[in-house]
């Protein structure tokens, strides 16, 4: 895989000309594309390509345009962005920076898809409410607490329909111990990985490796090339095993209504 063709179709097809989450829309904004929707969605700038002369007028007209709106907003800032000094520019914009994520990337093909369960594991497809609220529960067991507006997000994914979206948990008899989702993206190659979160007492037993692998089975028989994951440094390891290619890092910086 080499990987500054690979980054540059992801910046090209996920973020210059990113596709809108199922509600939402995508709006462009001279050298700024930026999501928008309820007040549930992810709402936030995908892309930006900006210079020292234009950024900080740039980050205040995006300040002044979710202040309007009445809605908290994300600066998705990747560390190959432009200018070198984004962050910076944000911080003093009043943003606050989230724990830095490695973007990571894999050619599904070079992916191993088989992937063996602890005993007594098994995977549930998510297909109903109560499936998201199974999710919801796995979620908070991994992570500690629930990010505000996710079950509103997931729920909206599933009446979206399964061409977007693709959610699994993986059930010790009839406890979610792990939950993960998978975000298609129709038309550009890529699918996106998210959760993946276990239980503190499961961690170590290839839980997270079987709900990558069962992904990336159900991606490549709808034929996308390319996996995509936001990964903590928790995961990052495992993914480097599998096969997956740190090609940049993302920070989520965060501005709360004004």
């Amino acid at each position: 895989m080499d990987h500054d063709e690979v980054l540059a179709l992801y910046d090209d097809r996920l973020r210059r000309n990113a596709p809108p989450d199922p509600g939402c829309r995508v709006e462009r904004d001279g050298a700024v594309v930026r999501q928008v929707g309820a007040e549930h969605s992810w709402n936030g700038v995908v892309w930006s390509g900006l210079d020292e002369a234009g950024a900080d007028a740039a980050i205040a007209a995006q300040v002044r345009h979710f202040a309007e709106s009445g809605l908290e907003f994300e600066w998705k800032a990747y560390s190959h962005d432009r200018p070198a000094d984004l962050g910076a520019r944000l911080l003093a914009a009043g943003f606050t920076p989230e724990p830095d994520e490695a973007l990571m990337i894999a050619r599904i093909a070079d992916l191993p898809t088989d992937s063996a369960l602890p005993e007594g594991v098994r995977l549930l497809p998510v297909t109903d409410p109560a499936g998201v609220e199974l999710l919801m529960e796995a979620h908070a067991l991994a992570f500690g607490a629930e990010h505000p507006g996710l079950r509103e997000r997931m729920l909206d994914q599933l009446r979206a329909g399964t061409e977007t979206v693709s959610m699994v948990v993986a059930m010790a008899g009839d406890r979610p111990v792990s939950g993960a989702r998978m975000e298609l993206i129709p038309g550009t190659g890529f699918a996106g990985l998210w959760g993946g979160g276990t239980a503190p007492e499961w961690r170590g037993r290839g839980i997270y490796r079987a709900l990558v692998a069962h992904r990336a089975r159900l991606a490549a028989d709808l034929g996308y090339q390319y996996l995509q994951v936001d990964a903590s440094d928790q995961s990052r390891p495992i993914l480097q095993r599998l096969g997956f290619a740190w090609l940049s890092t993302t920070t989520p910086y965060v501005r709360g209504v004004a």
